[in-house]
């Protein structure tokens, strides 16, 4: 793994309808994730956070089913560029959440230098929405959609070229809540998922296993997306959209530990931290120890 990381925060809190995720970045940071990284020996540059524009709800309208597009399209452009010239230095962008909407940025700014880039989805829900199928127009539900060029063009055609990902590249691991459209367009595309039921059968050593041996002979380059309702709510509280029966605390270190053995992450997210809806920091507590895990942190 390159041991040079450069941190960027993404205050987005517009890809969803709950006030508070914008500081998931601050957040993360007061857990302490840089001294974490910079004792596992990775030279950290802390860019800092992306500056996001508020809505004026005065003039602007929503366009179609689309929450804050403008805003959200502006703040992704944004975040596309930086990882871009991150990745130009040699770096790894470690991105750090806001909604998880900034995941439209992140793979558009990556995937431009890789063939056939690897996504690992670790999330409740597939964000495989588009305008037409959310029952909510919150643009945190269809970044993955986006990547793969479904949805508006402000969206899929960030940096000028789409789509960024495809199907066969994408494992989805821990989903337990999915809307119709979301459920056809995991068929029509084929989509490996390991849902709730798959971790609860085989194990998430098992499901792990499989997910780095399905992409890493197919891939490039591999991007983890992490969003912390992946996690059950006992042990995530602190995230918008919560969801009961998700993955442990330990089968996500689990998780993380076994995607460093592999060496394959290229570049990570990790997003919908909300400071305002969790109990002491403990979400970014445990965001702050499953990075720790991820990038190479062991007990002996």
């Amino acid at each position: 793994m390159n041991r040079n990381m450069s941190i960027i925060g993404v205050p987005m809190d517009l890809g969803q309808s709950r006030r508070g995720v914008d500081m998931g970045p601050s957040a993360i940071r007061y857990a302490g994730v840089v001294e974490k990284l910079e004792r596992l020996q990775f030279d950290v540059n802390d860019l800092g956070d992306i500056t996001i524009n508020r809505p004026d709800s005065k003039n602007d309208k929503q366009e179609g089913n689309l929450r804050n597009l403008p805003q959200v399209a502006e703040g992704n452009q944004k975040l596309a560029e930086m990882v871009d010239q991150e990745i130009e230095k040699d770096r790894f962008p470690l991105v750090l959440g806001g909604d998880h909407s900034i995941a439209i940025g992140s793979l558009a700014g990556i995937s431009k230098h890789y063939e056939n880039l690897g996504v690992i989805w670790y999330d409740a829900h597939g964000d495989l929405n588009s305008g037409e199928t959310s029952p909510s127009g919150n643009i945190h539900g269809m970044p993955l959609a986006v990547s793969l060029g479904i949805g508006h063009e402000k969206l899929t055609n960030m940096l000028d070229y789409q789509p960024k990902i495809k199907p066969e590249n994408i494992v989805i691991v821990g989903a337990r809540s999915l809307d119709p459209g979301e459920k056809d367009l995991i068929k029509e595309k084929g989509i490996k998922v390991y849902s709730m039921h798959e971790i609860d059968r085989m194990g998430m050593t098992k499901v792990m296993a499989e997910t780095i041996d399905y992409l890493k002979d197919r891939t490039d380059g591999v991007h983890l997306s992490l969003d912390f309702d992946g996690l059950d709510p006992s042990e995530a509280p602190g995230v918008g959209t919560p969801v009961l029966g998700g993955m442990t605390y330990r089968e996500s270190h689990l998780a993380m530990e076994m995607l460093a053995e592999s060496d394959i992450l290229t570049s990570a997210e990790f997003v919908e931290v909300n400071p305002i809806l969790d109990d002491k920091n403990k979400t970014a507590t445990v965001a702050v120890g499953l990075m720790g895990s991820l990038f190479g942190e062991k007990l002996k």
